[in-house]
Order: C-alpha cells, then sequence, then structure tokens
C-alpha cells in the first residue's frame, strides 16, 4: 500500500491549470513579439496594466464561450484549433473595439497581424502541448466501486464523459446473487471478489475506491473491516454519489431514494432575500432588453412564417409553473397550426412537424424570446428548470422518483439542464434533465448563474437549439 500514486487533476483543478498556463503562454508571447518583431501597438508595463487586465478578461470570457475549457473538447487537436482561432479572433476584435481602456489603433496595420498571430500562435502551441503531454493515461485515475448490483456500464460513461482520466476499471457486487444476475458491464471492466481488497489494489492499481449502496448483511461482513483497514492507511475511499455529483454535477436521484432529503439539502440561496432580489433585478433587465431586440425582429419572422409557415406570428401552450401552478407560455410559432390533431406529443429531435423556417428559428433560439414577457410577469425567470406541459408532469411524476422537485422554484427561459444536455424526448432523457435540475436547485448561486449565461452564449454561437 506504500505504492506511489500517479498525479491526477481533478476537473476543477484541470480547468484553473488551463486558465493560468493559458494567460501566461499568450502574454509571454506579446512580450517576446514586441520584444524581437518591434510590436509598439501592445506593450506589457505598469504603465499599460489595464491593457493586460482587459486583454485577459477577453481571453477568459472568449475562452469559456467557445468551450477551451470543455474537458473532452480540449483533448483533441480539431475542436482546439476551431476554438483557438475562434476565441482569438473575438477576443482581439473586442479588444480592438473597446474605447479608452485599450490602445489607440496603430497607423502600421502590420501591428494588428503580429499581436493576432501572437496569441493565436502561442495559444495553439501551448494547447497542443498539453494534448501531447498532459492529456494522456499517464494521469488517470483508475477506480474500483464496491456496492449493490448497479449498471457499471453507466456509471463508468457518465464519470468517464465528465472526467476523461477518471476510470472505472472494475467493482465489487455486494448484493444478493439473484439481484447480482441483472448487472451490467462492457469490456475492460471486470467483476472482483471482496476476499482481499489489498491485493486487488496491488494487482491492479487501484487509485481510489467508490462506495456506493451496501446491504445490511455486508456491512458487518469482513469486507467492511477491509476498507477500515484501508482507511487507516490513508487509502482514498469515497462516497459514489458525492463523487458522482461533485464530477457530472448532476444529483443522481435514481440511486439516492432512501435518503433524498437527507442528501438533497436545498440551496441557501432559495431563500437569500439579497439574492432573490439581484435574480429578479437581473430578469427584469434581461427581459426588457430581451422585449426590444424580439420586437425588432418581428418583421423578419413575420415575413418568414408568412412564406415558410402561413398562420399567427404567436402560440401559447399550457406550462407548469412554480409550485405546480399552469400558465401559458408564449413562444414564437415554429410548427404548422395542426402539428398535434391526436394530442400532446414529444417534440423530438430533428421532429418532422418543425417547419424548415421554424428549425432556423429553434436552433438560434430566436423562438424563444416571446418568453421575456413571461419572465417580465413573474412567472418564469431567465435561469431555472425548463417548464413541461402538464400532461407530461403528470406521466412523468408517476415514473422518476421525485420529479415534482423541479417545481420548487420558477421555470426558466434557460437553465443547468438545457445547457449541459439535449432536447428531452423520453423518459430516460427527463430523468438525466431532472438531475441536472436538482443539481441546480441544490447549488443555485451567482457564480451558478453566470455559467449557465455563459454556457447559453455558447449554446447559440454554435447553434445547438431545438
Amino acid at each position: 500500500m506504500s505504492r506511489r500514486r500517479r498525479m491526477h487533476l481533478e476537473i476543477s483543478e484541470r480547468k484553473v491549470f488551463l486558465r493560468i498556463f493559458d494567460l501566461i503562454w499568450v502574454f509571454a508571447a506579446l512580450y517576446l513579439t514586441s520584444v524581437f518583431f518591434s510590436m509598439n501597438y501592445y506593450r506589457i508595463s505598469a504603465d499599460f496594466w489595464i491593457w493586460t487586465l482587459v486583454l485577459g478578461s477577453y481571453l477568459m470570457l472568449f475562452s469559456t464561450v467557445f468551450e477551451l475549457y470543455d474537458l473532452q473538447k480540449a483533448s483533441r487537436y480539431e475542436a482546439v484549433l476551431k476554438n483557438v482561432i475562434l476565441t482569438t479572433s473575438v477576443t482581439v476584435l473586442f479588444f480592438l473595439l473597446t474605447p479608452l481602456l485599450t490602445p489607440v489603433l496603430p497607423d502600421n496595420r502590420m501591428q494588428i497581424v503580429y499581436f493576432y498571430l501572437a496569441i493565436a500562435v502561442s495559444m495553439l502551441l501551448w494547447r497542443f502541448t498539453y494534448i501531447s503531454l498532459i492529456s494522456t493515461r499517464r494521469f488517470e485515475k483508475r477506480v474500483l466501486i464496491i456496492g449493490d448490483s448497479f449498471n457499471v456500464d453507466l456509471i463508468s460513461s457518465q464519470l468517464q464523459r465528465a472526467d476523461p482520466y477518471y476510470n472505472v476499471i472494475g467493482y465489487v457486487n455486494t448484493a444478493k446473487e439473484e439481484e447480482a444476475a441483472n448487472e451490467h458491464f462492457k469490456p475492460g471492466i471486470y467483476r472482483y471478489s471482496a476476499e482481499d481488497l489489498t491485493s486487488i489494489i496491488r494487482r491492479h492499481k487501484v487509485d481510489e475506491i467508490l462506495i456506493s449502496d451496501i446491504e445490511p448483511e455486508a456491512e458487518i461482513s469482513d469486507l467492511n473491516e477491509q476498507i477500515f483497514v484501508l482507511l487507516k492507511r490513508g487509502f482514498p475511499i469515497r462516497d459514489y454519489s458525492m463523487v458522482y455529483e461533485e464530477k457530472t454535477h448532476r444529483i443522481p436521484v435514481q440511486h439516492i431514494e432512501r435518503n433524498f432529503y437527507k442528501f438533497f439539502r436545498f440551496s441557501s440561496s432559495n431563500d437569500n432575500k439579497f439574492y432573490l432580489f439581484f435574480h429578479r433585478t437581473a430578469d427584469i433587465f434581461l427581459s426588457i432588453l430581451g422585449l426590444i431586440i424580439g420586437a425588432l425582429l418581428i418583421p423578419f419572422i413575420y415575413f418568414g412564417n408568412l412564406i415558410a409557415n402561413p398562420g399567427p406570428l404567436f402560440y401559447k401552450q399550457k406550462r407548469v409553473g412554480k409550485n405546480g401552478e399552469v400558465f401559458d407560455i408564449l413562444k414564437f410559432r415554429t410548427m404548422p397550426c395542426n402539428a398535434e390533431p391526436n394530442g400532446a406529443q414529444w417534440t423530438k429531435k430533428n421532429d418532422g412537424r418543425v417547419t424548415r423556417f421554424g428549425k432556423f428559428l429553434r436552433r438560434s433560439r430566436i423562438d424563444e424570446f416571446p418568453q421575456f414577457y413571461n419572465i417580465i410577469k413573474g412567472e418564469m425567470s431567465v435561469i431555472g428548470p425548463r417548464p413541461e406541459r402538464p400532461v407530461f408532469v403528470e406521466e412523468l411524476s408517476e415514473l422518476i422518483p421525485y420529479y415534482d422537485t423541479r417545481h420548487f422554484i420558477k421555470p426558466g427561459l434557460t437553465g443547468w439542464a438545457q445547457v449541459m444536455t439535449d432536447y428531452a424526448d423520453s423518459h430516460a432523457d427527463s430523468l438525466e434533465k431532472l438531475q441536472y435540475d436538482l443539481y441546480y436547485i441544490k447549488h443555485r448561486n451567482v457564480f451558478l448563474d453566470i455559467t449557465i449565461l455563459v454556457k447559453t452564449l455558447s449554446t447559440i454561437i454554435f447553434f445547438r437549439g431545438q
């Protein structure tokens, strides 16, 4: 057990690491460019510290918008190349057009080319170095799960999708034999016996153990004694539900039914008067801005619908809001007037009922602008769980445990579930969205709200609306 453990950066540590070295490489490149290529447009010095502050702020903002801190994309060369070029282009454009706080445009326009290339090339060199040297299996964490019968394949995929370097290599199933027969696992994940955990850890180079639910009979067995011995030796042993929430930013509601309210502590922000005042003030400000933009778009949308989708410009639909109250949501119409002749049905990805012009409205999120009127009225918020139709809420509440918990706060125009996953067109998708919604309700705060708004910009820019 004295084996030296591999270095493993957690998700938050890896993102901080990327941000710090993004800034170091960019400013080092700008300094060297100013020295060797006589670039006078931008200089790093105490006299011009505001330039560095503005440039660094833009770089961090647009790197986030263009997903340079998405760990899955940050480990792929083609994604990094595209996102670095987008980030550099928008960062330089905003920096050039910021009045007073940035340098005056130079007479020699080659200075701007040097400025742009210094940022782009340094970012690409650093990020490609990261992929080849740091984003590799040598920094992975090998994990063993101990618990009752569960879908190991699904758990492994979800954890690795959130953290590409968190590798579930096997599990110890403590369930009864007849329950263990229902287990699912993929090649590369093995079932181990609980007889000698120490030898398993040594033989398979396990770095961490996750403990899931264990039957009471198992808790008094030799397995429990082995776990305590490992704990006394300082071996990392963590609760599965906590790790799942920390890495995926979801609440594993299907695994914590027996102690849901003990585990699911509601965010103090739900009763924080200052936070609620800030939240409502931001709602009103953004709604006024959104309604103005929406009004300017009406002529374009009207003529688009007139040609491609004749009928009313708007449509209303019943949705379930806070505390289960039903209200009429307002949207720009994207389907024909008789889209549901046989009653309510799920909207699916690439739904054939959506017109070609309607697809554009949905993918660009323009169809959502009228909902700012619902926000002004107080029926919705800018950020919150997406409001569902009453018929689907009734259906999902019977199938998914604690589904109604998402109605404890106002529904939102955008939200954690919307920016973290795709459109829900099945019960399984709705369960995944519920997990994200509950995470937001549990952890909501100003910083999480800002993160959602930034991710929403990414959704709009990359045309991911549905």
